[in-house]
């Protein structure tokens, strides 16, 4: 009581609090410039670069623009470490750590080839090792040797060059022990991150984040990161975009509010180890694995500030919207994350989510509609039961439309949307499926096409179109009487 008015101590609300499944707190928000300290007033004041920092720390900048960039395009962060990173013993590359992550999408790359034709994959393989049980899961399982996450991803598809600063590519992953003593810095571009079966404990320079299916994870280019398998063997998808950022899609007419709130977004707090043991980090390059060694943790920023920061959301939380009356909107109102082509206005690609919601539109077919996009469509299953396509697709699974090709649901699910009787209705009811609207064509991989990745791969009935009827002809009567009526010739069926 304090002048006969009640007061209260504010409780700061920029940050998480820890739960027995996420034991790590957490700021808030996407795309700010934060500023976090694991040990008190070590960030300087006034200036990034003091002549001496406190407590004999060295201070490093970790650019992700060019310097000479536009406000709203900077992207960086300053860091407070023990020792700078240029301490390292020589990096050499390392071509057998992993021979099945492909950079350069090109014809002239004769491990990638464009593939018109639909592709769906059944659930990957989870490398578990030999003796390992795991009630939790009943899709594909192999017994492997140890793999950890970088020797994990394999490489589905993409379109682009890291070279060049401009493309996308498409990585499946899966693991069976933890990034012990090592760590990854991928300079070739941003990962985005799914995990679908277990978690992922994921070390970064800038703190800890523990990412669970059906939460979405941003690693940004150049941030050396690990990751620990606190359930076990794991299973999950990857974007990784060349050149350009993961954002928050425009708004337009929707307004300021809806789809993915930027206040669900979470970032880490700074964490430091002091470890004078051997690591060993990698660096891809250009699709390429480099290898160095050095003597003390990678993991040793006290401070830090900045944007260029790892960042996860739970895709639960988004914001559905739909058409409220009649007809369809286009499903990139499932947009959770986009990032920019070099073409302005245009997408490189977008990250789309279908989570549960209701379906209110009256005289509307209701499945996806037959359609032929400009864009290459990547869809996989987190949990749940798939629609949307006339192939199967399980948990762990993926499935491949290729640019311009045409595709759409069964001509069972045709008669029935057009039959039935409309209600109001929920729809993917504790399921989470997703999308990677890509804009360009992509090439896939040998791997993924001939190689260890076609193991998965299922046909689809190449006969499952023979039923379908033309019932327009059906009509020819009454579409007759009608051009008649118009003053137009009558039709003849030709058989």
């Amino acid at each position: 009581m304090v002048g006969g008015k009640m007061t209260a101590t504010a409780k700061a609300a920029f940050l998480t609090n820890p739960s027995e499944a996420d034991p790590y707190p957490y700021q808030i928000g996407l795309g700010n410039r934060f500023a976090s300290e694991a040990v008190p007033d070590v960030l300087p004041k006034g200036q990034n670069a003091p002549q001496r920092v406190k407590y004999g720390l060295y201070s490093e900048q970790l650019n992700g623009a060019p310097v000479l960039s536009c406000r709203d395009a900077i992207r960086h962060v300053w860091m407070y470490r023990m020792r700078p990173s240029v301490a390292h013993g020589p990096v050499l590359p390392d071509p057998d750590l992993n021979v099945n992550i492909e950079s350069c999408f090109s014809t002239s790359n004769s491990n990638v080839e464009f593939v018109a034709s639909q592709q769906a994959w059944d659930p990957f393989p989870i490398p578990f090792p030999k003796d390992y049980t795991d009630s939790s899961t009943s899709s594909s399982t192999s017994s492997s040797a140890v793999t950890d996450f970088v020797q994990g991803i394999k490489t589905i598809g993409g379109q682009g060059d890291p070279t060049l600063r401009e493309g996308v590519a498409v990585h499946v992953f899966s693991a069976n022990v933890s990034m012990e003593h090592s760590a990854l810095s991928n300079n070739d571009g941003e990962f985005l991150i799914l995990p679908q079966h277990g978690r992922l404990n994921i070390q970064t320079e800038l703190g800890w984040l523990m990412v669970r299916p059906g939460e979405v994870v941003v690693i940004p280019a150049g941030v050396r990161f690990r990751v620990l398998l606190p359930d076990g063997p794991v299973r999950g998808y990857i974007q990784e975009v060349f050149g350009t950022h993961y954002e928050l899609p425009e708004f337009g007419a929707i307004g300021s509010n809806g789809l993915a709130l930027p206040r669900d977004f979470e970032s880490p707090v700074a964490s430091f180890d002091i470890d004078d043991e051997l690591w060993t980090v990698t660096y891809k390059l250009a699709g390429t694995l480099h290898n160095c060694k050095q003597n003390h943790s990678p993991f040793d920023v006290v401070a830090w500030h900045g944007n260029l920061v790892p960042y996860k959301y739970a895709m639960e939380k988004f914001v559905n919207m739909a058409n409220a009356n009649k007809d369809q909107a286009d499903p990139t109102i499932y947009c959770v994350l986009t990032a920019r082509s070099k073409v302005p206005g245009v997408p490189l690609t977008d990250f789309l989510v279908f989570t549960k919601k209701w379906i209110t539109a009256e005289d509307t077919f209701r499945p996806p509609y037959y359609h032929r996009n400009m864009s290459t469509e990547v869809m996989g299953l987190i949990y749940g039961k798939y629609g949307g396509s006339s192939h199967v697709l399980d948990g762990g699974g993926l499935s491949y439309e290729a640019s311009y090709m045409p595709h759409g649901e069964t001509y069972d699910t045709w008669k029935d949307a057009t039959t039935r009787e409309l209600e109001n209705v929920v729809i993917c009811e504790d399921t989470m499926a997703f999308m990677f609207h890509i804009s360009v064509p992509v090439l896939l991989t040998k791997w993924a096409i001939w190689g260890e990745g076609s193991e998965s791969l299922h046909t689809s009935d190449p006969h499952q179109w023979d039923d379908l009827k033309a019932h327009f002809l059906d009509h020819m009567e009454e579409v007759n009487t009608d051009l008649k009526a118009a003053g137009l010739p009558a039709l003849s069926q030709h058989k």
